[in-house]
């Protein structure tokens, strides 16, 4: 019989947790799909006797995880602990420069630190998975660097944080505020200790960073990532989008242009009648366009303890079966440098402003649009409220420079009540 692989799991929150009960209640299927047992040498985390639901019982201590990572009887690092930097990078670290392998589900780390632990594993022949740091259970990333290694990638676009699509969803089948349910999902636990990571679209742009990178071959500087999260989306503009016949998605895109990588999280509007327009509740769907494969479409639970779970285990039975494929399905040392691009496509737009009740003012909104080089495709206006008019355009496909000018010439016509709305419309 082959030699077992052993673990050092540091880390045992929720999906560290998870990892554990998966290797002692499935040992023999493991071992059968493997080829050679899987077990747990040692575990780390902050709090020894914490009640996790799962008997830590046969396994060492570290109250330190760089410690763990250097391990002796340790072959590969499961890193659960989160951050991008601090214990998790360090003991990341330690375990490469011992020549073992790592798996992690810290997007953050790897959207940050990435290509530079990469290019350390690969140089002591060790390799770096990743597949539980984006979209829980989904296997994107092994869609990409395995089963669609032939393609050229033309876009990489889905829903990538579940928290938000329940807000937007849970706003739109019960008519709340944003607000209510903002508390209600920090009620059920769906938020980070750090809610601005959810809502802000931080958590989600790490992901999506991290599947550019594997898309394009390229080093993505995730500072350079436009943001933008789902704080501003209204009750009204959900209304009024299905009115349309859109839903509105926290929605990440990322495609090369001539211009350099476009990748952006933001809130779109996509037709209703999509797979991504159809998708509710703390749900993840990634989208993967290739030139030979066509559009490919995966979907299923984004975050919690068995999905995430489920694909850290994974990679650890790819590594215990001797499956060796570069973190960003290219030697970190060929990825490439690349100049980012600012909404570079061309897209319809969604704008919601209110006007002041003036004769002439939707004019005056037209004229600075056209002055932009912006026509209006469709033009709503809904029923007065007081001295204002609620007015609703979307515009045909135009830059994102070019409504910028015209969204910063508008406060001049005098007749605007409120700062406008601006959405993008996603063709999927």
């Amino acid at each position: 019989m082959a030699d077992p692989l052993r673990l050092g799991i540091a880390g045992l929150g929720t999906v560290g947790a998870g990892v554990v009960k998966i290797v002692r209640r499935k040992a023999k299927l493991i071992e059968a799909r493997a080829g050679r047992p899987v077990t747990i040498s040692a575990v780390s985390a902050r709090t020894r006797d914490k009640d996790r639901g799962v008997s830590l019982s046969g396994y060492d201590w570290e109250d330190d995880p760089v410690a763990l990572a250097r391990r002796d009887d340790v072959d590969l690092l499961v890193e659960l602990m989160g951050g991008s930097d601090g214990p998790a990078k360090a003991a990341t670290e330690a375990a490469l420069e011992a020549g073992k392998d790592v798996v992690t589900a810290n997007k953050a780390m790897l959207a940050l630190h990435g290509p530079d632990l990469a290019r350390a594993a690969e140089s002591r022949g060790r390799v770096l998975r990743f597949e539980a740091a984006v979209a829980g259970a989904i296997p994107v990333v092994k869609a990409l660097t395995e089963g669609l290694a032939g393609n050229e990638i033309d876009r990489v676009l889905g829903v990538m944080n579940g928290t938000c699509n329940y807000i937007l969803t849970r706003m739109e089948s019960a008519g709340l505020s944003y607000e209510t349910v903002f508390d209600e999902a920090n009620q059920l636990g769906f938020l980070e200790a750090d809610p601005t990571l959810d809502v802000g679209g931080i958590d989600a742009g790490h992901k999506l960073a991290l599947l550019a990178a594997i898309a394009y071959g390229v080093r993505v500087p995730f500072d350079e990532v436009e943001l933008e999260g789902i704080e501003r989306v209204s009750i009204d503009d959900i209304r009024r989008a299905r009115d349309l016949g859109f839903r509105i998605k926290l929605l990440g895109v990322a495609r090369m242009t001539g211009r350099g990588l476009e990748a952006r999280m933001s809130p779109c509007l996509v037709r209703a009648d999509t797979p991504l327009g159809q998708l509710e509740g703390p749900t993840n769907m990634c989208v993967l366009e290739g030139d030979e494969s066509g559009q490919i479409v995966l979907r299923g639970a984004g975050a919690g303890e068995g999905p995430t779970a489920s694909a850290v285990m994974s990679d650890v039975i790819d590594i215990a079966r001797g499956t060796r494929v570069s973190t960003f399905g290219v030697p970190a040392d060929q990825l490439g440098t690349v100049s980012m691009a600012r909404s570079a496509t061309p897209a319809p737009y969604y704008l919601r402003m209110e006007l002041m009740d003036k004769p002439g003012a939707l004019a005056r909104i037209a004229t600075v649009l056209g002055e932009a080089g912006i026509s209006i495709d469709r033009m709503r206006q809904y029923g007065h409220e007081a001295d204002t008019a609620p007015v609703l355009i979307v515009t045909h496909r135009c830059a994102r420079d070019a409504l910028d000018r015209a969204l910063a010439a508008m406060p001049e016509t005098g007749v605007l009540a409120t700062e406008p709305v601006a959405l993008r419309i996603e063709t999927v």
